[in-house]
């Protein structure tokens, strides 16, 4: 796998979840810092659907010289909450797909969407994500890589997102 000097991703344990949630506290400050006030409201993503990723083999840390830089979950489908697509549709709807969820990193790791997304396509080539309508960074990482915007999507608390989707 070709990534950044010193950079490997792995599967996350359980003696990582302090510096995941502390990942996860930077990267909700990015966030708020770059005008997306609302997408993840303190405390979340909460330490037990952090526990149930590493639990069901989902959770993945990205780390630099073997220290934690990065955060991702990385979930075969399906996702309920992509049973329902409105104002659009899903490029493909019919074959199997993996999501991509809680991309969290420190603010002065660089690359990381792109090392996830080499980690991600050597496992899978059709991508599904979603992501806040405030979270420009997310939707410029998105477009870089490939995605295509599909529609709406609601979370399973009611919350509205963009719904993306990639594949070959």
């Amino acid at each position: 796998m070709h990534l950044e000097k010193n950079r490997i991703i792995r599967a996350a344990r359980e003696e990582d979840i302090e510096v995941i949630m502390a990942v996860l506290d930077a990267a909700r400050c990015i966030m708020r810092s770059s005008g997306n006030p609302s997408q993840w409201p303190d405390g979340y993503p909460t330490r037990e659907m952090i526990e149930k990723d590493i639990a069901g083999g989902f959770g993945y840390v990205i780390a630099d010289s073997q220290t934690t830089v990065g955060y991702f979950a990385f979930i075969p489908s399906p996702d309920p909450t992509y049973s329902i697509i409105y104002d659009g549709a899903w490029i493909d709807n019919r074959s199997s797909y993996h999501v991509i969820h809680r991309i969290a990193s420190f603010p002065h790791a660089h690359g990381i969407f792109a090392s996830m997304m080499e980690f991600c396509l050597q496992r899978d080539k059709n991508l599904r994500i979603d992501t806040h309508r405030d979270n420009k960074i997310m939707q410029h990482n998105l477009q870089k890589h490939g995605f295509s915007y599909c529609g709406i999507i609601h979370l399973l608390n009611g919350d509205e997102r963009l719904a993306y989707q990639r594949i070959p």
